[in-house]
């Protein structure tokens, strides 16, 4: 072993024990936490690949691209089946969104497949129901599930396969079983409703790794898919179950949000970093969070400072802080607020931002700019042998969505409402008929005009923490991109928050193992308090990359999950 590697080893072991014994954390949990150096190998394959959390959703995408199926067509497929196999992060009770490269037009295009409120709900009612806050597992955080409808979009414009075709994998796993990786704990999931219980907890046990999980109301649910069509779900019989299960629990819905739903074609907006186009969604996702914190880390040398050195992780957060106060503050559905887009990602902005940055101390305040004039997640990407590529992210929100599985349909309603604000004055204030405020957000990244990475990081948010810190990991420190998803995070809590509450002034910030005392020394001395990493989520990254010198893919997954990239 060379001596360089020696000495990070060594001391990444001392930092990391030093740690464990301070806080008597068990050896789970420092497993789970300790990420040192490369993982793995970089996966290559000239003519497709597909990474995501769950490898036999990844299967089910490599076997569509092998029968001839598109990006578009597999990365529908690999998500039927991570809904199937990882429903407590995400499933058809939930939205959609994506970033596509269309290597026939040249072009990216942006789904926003996010649904909305039900028209019968307003502030008034949920007030009158004693409510300050909207609460998470509970009906009134429902919004339509925007994801199947999203899946047909997708189909109906850059597919080549049925949903026959699509949703077979899934159908075969629901029905014949699959052993289950990762599910929550029995403790951690409310269990207080029978249809839940009747789904995820057979014979009223939370199941365990390995236990094998049959869901054949799901499997009922995805064969209407297949024979009937989009309509079934939001016109059909689909609809009409989940209508009839909230009228009976206390929910809003009424066939007419089902009817009149639908997602939207959005175009990506995009900052240049370092010669880089880095491309996101605009709101009301929080994907230009990503970019404001890329614009103001551009005025700074970032690679003299060092990877994780406390002066690079103390402009990090400062970043961060500035950019999630703009965050709590505009984001929101654009159909109800005119979210000053262009000013938020523009350099100038990011240069008067720039200037609010102490390099000395943590700030303990973080307000808004002024405009001139006035949550569990599944990431997954595929890229196909036509040089088509597919960034899509998808979610329940919280664990299992609100808890609430309409009657014999097999799956979660998420609970994406509960980020909506009460208060009347609030850009993201609840309304009929609007779409809540989303942490879910794809990313990528063209150099020249050209793809060359498709990639996200799921977790809340966290989420465009990730994304900075893979993209900083990649341009500013040399890494390749599994060294870049392997490496020890941060992540900065508190601060405003898009339902109009308060955090904690000046936030906390946990720091992933492999981040050694000296540098958590200094970030306390500069203000910054620290919490113990433990029982936080640094997120799940996947990503892949068109090597523009050898037309090769390349793939990396997160080892904090266990899922995997794969190629052919």
């Amino acid at each position: 072993m060379p001596s360089a590697l020696k000495k990070r080893v060594i001391s990444l072991c001392v930092a990391s024990l030093a740690a464990a014994f301070a806080v008597k954390a068990s050896a789970a949990d420092l497993a789970s936490r300790f990420v040192m150096g490369p993982t793995r190998a970089v996966v290559r394959a000239p003519n497709g690949m597909v990474a995501t959390s769950q490898p036999l959703a990844v299967q089910a995408g490599l076997e569509i691209l092998k029968k001839g199926g598109n990006a578009i067509d597999a990365a529908i497929a690999a998500n039927a089946v991570i809904g199937l196999a990882e429903p407590a992060s995400c499933g058809i009770g939930g939205d959609l969104f994506v970033i596509y490269w269309d290597n026939e037009t040249q072009k990216l295009y942006g789904l926003n497949a996010s649904g909305r409120s039900p028209y019968g709900i307003s502030i008034e009612k949920v007030r009158a129901l004693g409510h300050e806050m909207i609460p998470i597992k509970d009906p009134l955080s429902w919004s339509v599930p925007g994801c199947l409808d999203g899946w047909d979009m997708l189909r109906r414009r850059f597919g080549t396969m049925s949903f026959t075709e699509l949703l077979a994998p899934a159908i075969q796993y629901a029905e014949k079983g699959f052993p289950v990786s990762g599910w929550p704990a029995h403790d951690t999931v409310d269990t207080r409703h029978r249809e839940f219980r009747d789904t995820y907890l057979p014979g009223g046990k939370a199941l365990k790794d390995g236990d094998v999980f049959t869901n054949l109301n799901l499997a009922r649910a995805y064969r209407t898919i297949a024979e009937k069509g989009r309509d079934a779900f939001y016109k059909g019989e689909i609809a009409r179950k989940i209508v009839a299960y909230s009228n009976r629990v206390g929910g809003f819905f009424a066939m007419r949000d089902f009817e009149e739903h639908t997602g939207e074609w959005v175009e990506p907006v995009s900052t240049i970093y370092r010669g880089y186009e880095v491309w996101e969604l605009p709101p009301n996702g929080q994907g230009i969070a990503t970019l404001q914190i890329l614009n103001i880390l551009e005025g700074y040398d970032l690679a003299s400072l060092g990877h994780n050195s406390a002066e690079y992780l103390h402009l990090f957060i400062e970043a961060k802080k500035l950019a999630y106060a703009d965050r709590a503050r505009y984001y929101a559905d654009m159909d109800f607020y005119k979210t000053p887009l262009n000013w938020l990602i523009s350099k100038q902005y990011a240069a008067r931002r720039r200037t609010l940055i102490d390099p000395k101390h943590a700030a303990k305040s973080d307000p808004p700019g002024k405009p001139p004039g006035h949550g569990d997640t599944i990431y997954l990407t595929v890229a196909d042998k036509d040089r088509n590529m597919v960034s899509l992210i998808q979610s329940v929100f919280w664990g299992f969505g609100s808890g609430y599985v309409p009657d014999d349909l097999g799956f979660c309603l998420q609970n994406r409402g509960a980020l909506f604000a009460l208060d009347p004055d609030h850009p993201n204030r609840l309304e009929p008929h609007k779409r809540p405020f989303h942490t879910i957000i794809p990313a990528f990244v063209t150099r020249d005009g050209r793809p060359w990475l498709s990639f996200g990081v799921m977790g809340g948010d966290m989420q465009p923490q990730g994304q900075v810190q893979v993209l900083c990991n990649i341009i500013d420190f040399g890494m390749n991109i599994q060294e870049a998803g392997d490496a020890p995070r941060m992540r900065h809590m508190g601060s405003s928050q898009p339902t109009g509450t308060k955090m904690e002034e000046g936030g906390t910030v946990a720091l992933e193992f492999g981040i050694s005392p000296g540098v958590q020394r200094k970030l306390s001395e500069l203000g910054h308090r620290l919490q113990l990493p433990f029982k936080t989520f640094f997120g799940g990254y996947q990503a892949i990359v068109l090597d523009p010198e050898t037309g090769m893919y390349l793939g990396a997954s997160d080892p904090r999950r266990a899922g995997c990239a794969f190629g052919y």
